[in-house]
């Protein structure tokens, strides 16, 4: 068989691996499936148990990556319950604790959160799966990548930024920090990558024009986004890449499950899952069973995290999953629009289903508003939502602002066939967001 053709112009982070034929891909899973599978087996006690009361032996009888789904699937109210009934670390870890030494917590955006350790080799693997995410968006060592974050317990970026320094580029922190100070580090710095949330991405160009500043005009020539996804909303993508004159990339990513996807320069391509590093599996909520592509919920397997693994876990979040070749020849199966929301931020609104990802997408469209918020309520037994949009008055005026506010009231009629109420509110009202966005609120 003829060597399958790689292309020179794309920026491989492996490209061995990233342009492996499917039956060849599956293959290496498998191999690495079996190791974990057997390693864990032995060592981790929540592993142990689970698969013991569901009857099951976890090596024997995995000869193809579909057999994963003889194992029972893992939620995170489980890992929150186990490390209630053994705190601090619960039964999850593979090696005794003195083994371990990263303490990170899951952001607590949908929960209490849950604390997570890492061994130096699992740190490593972290690390390694960011090189993917960062030779994807271009990213090398000529590069000098700045972190608005504020490098507390949460994982957030931090294994972005150790990733960033292995890579060879400048890694700048930006931690405690106001957002006027990281303008100036920025600047100060030269600073050509920006990693954050797209959320504060557009919460720090805003921030830039009104000290007169334009953010398209500074050294920033990449942005590479994580904590919510916006990144692959298209409205919220160009609108960060119009701000800041620099090329947009979505990454996907989850404290317990590790740095999972990236967006390549094909557009719209969607986000690549890192099938070298994980088994991807879609659960159809209506039969409860899974499939290797298809929408529903995202269900993970992480191949190297030994050390904490975690095997079968239902994310909670909606995707669609497909294996379609990529133009930029990568052989990874993608998450076509990305992450398309959370598997219970869907809302019924008069028996139809409302996304507020598409919400965000017919609200960024429109460049007076800065700030948006998704209110739900109950009138009669039922849901109701309501959409307030921050529109600056002073700077846009009253006729403009009504303007907008019929447009999207509109685009939302015709989008869920829906009349919704959209109003406006003063600028500076609603809250603003270094982290993981929380626009989506029960009243």
């Amino acid at each position: 068989m003829a060597a399958r053709s790689i292309p020179t112009d794309v920026p491989f982070f492996q490209p061995e691996l990233e342009t492996l034929g499917r039956p060849a891909l599956r293959a290496l899973q498998l191999e690495r499936l079996r190791h974990l599978l057997t390693e864990v087996a032995d060592a981790n006690l929540f592993y142990r148990q689970k698969w013991h009361a569901a009857g099951v032996r976890a090596a024997e009888g995995v000869r193809e990556p579909e057999d994963l789904r003889r194992l029972p699937l893992v939620t995170k109210a489980e890992l929150l319950a186990d490390q209630d009934a053994h705190p601090p670390f619960g039964t999850i870890l593979t090696y005794p604790v003195e083994q371990y030494s990263r303490f990170h917590l899951t952001s607590g955006s949908s929960g209490r959160p849950l604390r997570w350790l890492d061994t130096p080799a699992s740190w490593d693997w972290w690390c390694r799966c960011w090189g993917f995410v960062y030779r994807a968006a271009g990213v090398g060592p000529a590069d000098r990548v700045f972190f608005p974050f504020s490098f507390g317990p949460f994982i957030g970026f931090w294994a972005g930024f150790d990733a960033a320094t292995r890579l060879g580029a400048l890694a700048v922190p930006g931690g405690g920090q106001d957002s006027a100070l990281r303008l100036r580090a920025i600047q100060e710095t030269g600073a050509t990558v920006l990693v954050c949330t797209p959320s504060y991405a557009l919460r720090l160009a805003q921030v830039a024009r009104e000290q007169g500043l334009d953010p398209a005009a500074l050294t920033v020539r990449v942005t590479i986004h994580a904590g919510e996804p916006g990144a692959s909303i298209p409205a919220t993508k160009q609108r960060i890449e119009d701000a800041w004159g620099a090329r947009c990339f979505d990454h996907y990513g989850l404290t317990e499950v590790g740095a999972v996807g990236f967006e390549c320069a094909a557009r719209p391509g969607g986000i690549h899952l890192n099938e070298s590093e994980f088994i991807a599996e879609v659960l159809d909520p209506a039969t409860g069973e899974t499939e290797l592509e298809g929408e529903g919920e995202l269900v993970l397997t992480n191949l190297g995290r030994v050390g904490s693994p975690v095997i079968r876990y239902r994310t909670g979040d909606r995707v669609r999953l497909v294996t379609t070749p990529c133009p930029c020849g990568r052989t990874f199966a993608r998450l076509d629009g990305g992450v398309l929301g959370r598997v219970d931020d869907m809302l019924v609104v008069r028996g139809v289903n409302v996304f507020p990802s598409v919400i965000e997408d017919l609200v960024r469209r429109h460049p007076t508003v800065d700030e948006f918020r998704i209110e739900v309520y109950r009138q009669e037994e039922m849901d109701q939502v309501r959409v307030l949009l921050e529109i600056d008055e002073r700077r846009h005026g009253p006729a403009v602002r009504e303007r907008t506010v019929a447009a999207v009231a509109e685009a939302l009629r015709l989008s869920f066939g829906l009349r919704m109420e959209v109003r406006a509110v003063a600028a500076g009202t609603l809250p603003r967001f270094e982290l993981k966005a929380k626009r989506l609120v029960r009243v």
